[in-house]
């Protein structure tokens, strides 16, 4: 099979289309024929050397597909060969084909493309895990998105405002972004360039605070989270892109009852991601077939440019999604 492999660390030149062999399935798998793959921040952390897949997994990146079930495991009941699904995948979405444990895949919302579907695992998934399972987002809180017009944020902006009716505050870089949140349902925008931002959001949130704060930069930003969250807060990190350290008070966190908490999803069992991909089908699926909640894709790629999409996300020029095409079924609603 046609796959993209990585040569070494580096930029995205490290990149390249290479022959692969199909993979092999197991008990509780399927095989997907992918038509289209998802672009996201943890392949490029692959691709330098900073998030290597878990023991045993292929090392082509990818982590979220959608497609077409080839063949499946004889303990598998759903899904079956000729299924369209979308999956979240631990790796091996840059691919023709990826084995994926059954128990991550999910059908297609009604009237959604293939490429529409490959950009919804990784971003629902880890935006569920975070918002709704560790942040334990209520209905009517306020939450504060830090880079609302990542895949992952417009997620965490459309199912807080449909499924829990929360006040949303997102941050962003350009009036172009600040469009975009607010047009996805954010209330309030912040530009997390100016310094004063964190006054911001609190003259925002009121003298109660922000509820919960989904925030993937760590370092100095988390002293300042801390100060904005209210009585019982949470403050949810899935990823340190300011940097791996931070000096807090931990006198604070008990005092006012806040919890710090964060997660990556990568390495936890099928078990595990197989609960989060029954709850969004159960109750995200509904409002994006509803059109109450919207995927958004800034670029398509066929598999061969996977160099170019990445290049996007090294430059944070992207809006939502990048998509690479595998197949010709890749803009086609099954």
């Amino acid at each position: 099979m046609r796959a993209i492999e990585i040569r070494g660390k580096g930029g995205p030149e490290v990149l390249a289309l290479a022959d692969r062999p199909t993979p092999d399935i197991g008990p509780g798998e399927v095989l997907v024929r992918v038509a289209a793959a998802g672009v996201n921040r943890p392949d490029v952390q692959q691709r330098k050397g900073l998030y290597p897949p878990p023991p045993g997994v292929t090392d082509i990146p990818g982590l979220d597909i959608a497609g077409v079930v080839e063949r499946s495991a004889a303990d598998v009941t759903w899904p079956r060969a000729g299924d369209a699904v979308c999956a979240l995948v631990a790796g091996g979405g840059y691919a023709e084909f990826c084995k994926v444990p059954a128990q991550q895949c999910m059908p297609l919302p009604r009237g959604f493309s293939f490429a529409q579907a490959a950009t919804l695992p990784e971003a629902f998934f880890t935006a569920w895990n975070n918002v709704f399972w560790l942040g334990r987002i209520a209905p009517g809180e306020t939450l504060l998105v830090q880079g609302g017009t990542s895949g992952v944020g417009l997620a965490a902006i459309q199912m807080a405002r449909g499924l829990r009716d929360a006040t949303v505050i997102a941050t962003c870089s350009s009036a172009e972004k600040r469009s975009v949140c607010l047009d996805h349902g954010a209330q309030h925008v912040v530009d997390y360039r100016d310094a004063q931002w964190p006054e911001q959001v609190h003259a925002l949130a009121g003298e109660r605070g922000v509820d919960v704060i989904l925030d993937s930069q760590g370092g100095d930003y988390v002293p300042l989270e801390l100060g904005l969250l209210a009585r019982d807060g949470r403050l949810v990190l899935i990823t340190s892109h300011r940097a791996p350290t931070a000096t807090i008070s931990t006198r604070d966190i008990y005092i006012r009852g806040l919890t710090l908490t964060g997660s990556t999803l990568r390495a936890r069992p099928p078990g595990y991601k197989g609960r989060i991909a029954r709850e969004l089908v159960e109750q995200a699926w509904p409002l994006l077939e509803a059109g109450r909640i919207r995927t958004h894709i800034c670029g398509i790629f066929p598999l061969e440019q996977a160099a170019a999409a990445q290049s996007v996300l090294d430059a944070n020029a992207q809006i939502g999604k990048l998509v690479l095409t595998v197949s010709d079924l890749a803009e086609t609603v099954p």
